[in-house]
């Protein structure tokens, strides 16, 4: 999903709101709760780029075929 968001603010088709939605999701629902979830959640629906760069913290693998299956629903 952070790949997506990535691309979402990159692209101009997903908000900072929507990432910090997701963010505040997570933080509920996570076992554990990590340093970029919380920055996340806590962030500006008007900081775009901070958003974007706290992204960029989020550990994982991209899974290919997920990712593509969310940019064909928005493209």
């Amino acid at each position: 999903m952070a790949e997506y968001f990535i691309r979402g603010i990159t692209e101009g088709f997903v908000t900072a709101a929507e990432v910090i939605a997701w963010s505040d999701e997570i933080v509920v629902s996570a076992p554990k709760t990590e340093d970029w979830m919380l920055e996340i959640s806590s962030a500006s629906a008007d900081d775009r780029m901070g958003v974007l760069h706290h992204l960029h913290a989020v550990q994982g693998e991209v899974q290919p075929a997920v990712l593509a299956q969310l940019l064909a629903k928005k493209g």
